[in-house]
């Protein structure tokens, strides 16, 4: 996982900065269905679980930032989560909102504040990961255009590369627990949904009225790993990186209203986020 400040800074004023925008935007049954599926009774809900881990992990990044002492904790997360929801409760919701805003805006601020060296300490590296960027992923409600291209363009364009860095046992665990027999197996599956994902996204801008059948997973995933059995490891590689840059070129094009056709963002978060997640390298 790359973190510098400037990534920080983009993801707490773009992405965390146009969250609850996005999510307004969705028909009132998306948004209870999508917020209902992360776990949570109302949006409100995980905004508080939010909030209150930016709290915590600022006031801990702080005190590295400004060479303090900190207590070192282990959390109980189902409580520290139950605490979060019943903390800001009583809050009245606009009251509330503005609090989630101020606390996104003093954040930004801090860390603009703080010196590059900062974003190499290990621990802040791990907090920012846990509380800007996978909290990002995990509490994805609509996706953006900015999300989108960001995974494309750093964990996806270095896959291949930070694969091949672990040593040969942990990559031997990582793909017994991804059901695949070799990487080359897996980075088929990978770049085979990129390719269905964006023919389908293009066809929809493309083609009024534009129909499809998903397909089946299982059998789906069977199909490419045929199609790319012959293929040469090289060969493989260079054609990973082929569809991923296209794809960049082709969500950087895409219209703004495009993210909230349902079926669009539906296809690029499974094929970009959901993927990156579902197959994260070891750390």
């Amino acid at each position: 996982m790359s973190i510098s400040k400037q990534r920080t800074l983009d993801y707490v004023k773009i992405e965390w900065g146009t969250y609850i925008e996005r999510f307004s935007r969705l028909p009132e049954a998306e948004q209870e269905k999508r917020v209902k599926e992360m776990g949570y009774e109302q949006f409100r809900d995980m905004l508080a679980h939010i909030l209150a881990w930016w709290d915590e992990g600022m006031g801990i990044i702080l005190a590295i930032a400004q060479e303090r002492e900190y207590e070192r904790k282990k959390y109980d997360f189902d409580a520290f989560n139950a605490e979060a929801v019943a903390k800001f409760k009583p809050m009245e919701e606009a009251a509330f909102l503005n609090r989630f805003e101020q606390t996104r805006q003093k954040m930004e601020a801090d860390l603009r504040s703080m010196n590059e060296a900062v974003f190499e300490n290990r621990r802040v590296k791990s907090w920012i990961n846990g509380i800007v960027l996978h909290h990002a992923r995990e509490h994805l409600v609509a996706l953006s255009r900015f999300m989108t291209l960001d995974l494309l363009e750093n964990e996806w364009s270095t896959y291949i590369a930070d694969y091949q860095r672990l040593e040969a046992e942990k990559q031997t665990e990582f793909l017994a627990k991804q059901g695949f027999e070799n990487f080359h197996d897996l980075l088929a599956h990978v770049i085979g949904w990129w390719e269905e994902g964006a023919r389908i996204i293009s066809g929809i801008l493309d083609t009024p009225g534009f129909t499809w059948t998903d397909p089946s997973a299982d059998e789906y995933n069977i199909e490419l790993t045929k199609k790319y059995a012959t293929w040469s490891d090289d060969d493989l590689f260079a054609h990973y990186e082929t569809v991923r840059l296209a794809l960049i070129e082709l969500v950087a094009e895409l219209p703004e209203d495009a993210f909230l056709n349902k079926d669009i963002e539906g296809w690029l978060a499974a094929d970009v986020v959901g993927h990156y997640d579902g197959h994260a390298l070891p750390g």
